[in-house]
């Protein structure tokens, strides 16, 4: 089970890496230890163009995340469903993301690439699959939000860093 030091540890390592690979590919990035409310790392390339990039570190298959942060989302306390407005307006939607898998050994690290509107809809993919099939009735708490995005929502964003680069550039 993670304890609050092993997922803190495990956050930080997950912004070293990016910042390593950013800079074996030309780019100077540096952590702010998550003392920014929307963003955990700064890019920075040689014509001095900034980007922010927020990270999320998972030791697993999947990144915990809230279901409220991206869909409008009331619940019945009568009938104890929730019911699912859509999709909510995000701030930030081109904000990029780098969702880091921790492997066993470092070898087997891997980083999947995106903007913050594919987290939403990796999200809400992936918490419409596990609602479902229930009628949008949590089994055990009814209120609890809790949703996964599952590293197999986010395969097409694999080894995606073109996507700095190409914010980068304008």
């Amino acid at each position: 089970m993670a304890t609050g030091l092993s997922n803190k540890l495990a956050g930080q390592i997950g912004e070293y890496l990016v910042c390593a690979e950013l800079g074996r590919r030309g780019l100077i990035a540096t952590t702010f230890t998550g003392n920014v409310p929307e963003y955990d790392l700064l890019v920075c390339n040689h014509a001095l163009g900034t980007v922010p990039v927020q990270v999320k570190t998972t030791r697993g298959n999947n990144w915990p995340s809230s279901a409220d942060r991206w869909l409008n989302l009331e619940i019945d306390d009568k009938s104890k469903r929730q019911i699912n407005h859509g999709p909510i307006e995000i701030s930030n939607p081109d904000l990029i993301f780098v969702c880091v898998a921790l492997g066993k050994e470092r070898s087997r690290d891997r980083f999947f690439i995106c903007r913050k509107r594919d987290i939403q809809a990796a999200c809400i993919a992936s918490y419409k699959r596990w609602m479902d099939p229930k009628g949008w009735i949590r089994p055990r708490n009814y209120k609890s939000l809790d949703n996964r995005y599952l590293i197999e929502d986010m395969l097409k964003y694999e080894e995606n860093w073109e996507l700095i680069e190409e914010q980068l550039n304008g």
